[in-house]
């Protein structure tokens, strides 16, 4: 039986239903890393944390790669790093491909402060996923990196597919 509230009946996998569980995936979700996230600086925006997530995963980049990555404006990515370089977990690095170019790069502060996060972040995931079977585990992890391949090989309303540099990148 279904039922027109998609929060509610048996999951029909209707796009309605499972609009309504991304929303509300993605709304708790941000709740939750704005909570993780606290680990670090203040004043640092959250947002900035992605950043710092592509430097220690993917090694230093030019802002305009992060900005293509993050799908983000590159004044914003100026902006975040900037921040970032502030608190002294990023730094700046001349680029040897191109001397009048510079990279970001994390600082051994700003591997600290992200393993931090992660160490939390792990543990909150590990604490909602406790009562789960492993292969129920698994099976989500599965599931969610199809979708996320999905969503980044079909862009919305017939737009072109994003630039995909790294598979496998997540924040």
């Amino acid at each position: 039986m279904t039922t027109s509230d998609p929060r509610r009946g048996v999951p029909d996998g209707s796009p309605d239903q499972l609009a309504a569980q991304l929303i509300r995936l993605v709304r708790l979700a941000h709740r939750a890393k704005a909570k993780i996230t606290k680990a670090g600086p203040e004043g640092l925006e959250s947002a900035a944390y992605a950043i710092l997530f592509h430097l220690v995963e993917g090694g230093p980049q030019r802002a305009s790669r992060l900005a293509e990555t993050l799908h983000a404006d590159i004044s914003t990515i100026s902006r975040q790093s900037s921040a970032l370089v502030d608190h002294g977990l990023v730094e700046r690095q001349a680029d040897p491909e191109d001397r009048r170019a510079s990279l970001l790069a994390a600082t051994a502060e700003g591997l600290r402060v992200f393993e931090e996060n992660r160490r939390h972040r792990n543990r909150w995931i590990a604490g909602v996923l406790a009562d789960w079977p492993e292969e129920d585990r698994r099976t989500l992890n599965v599931l969610l990196a199809r979708l996320g391949d999905d969503i980044e090989t079909r862009g919305p309303l017939g737009e072109d597919p994003p630039h995909r540099a790294n598979r496998g990148e997540s924040s």
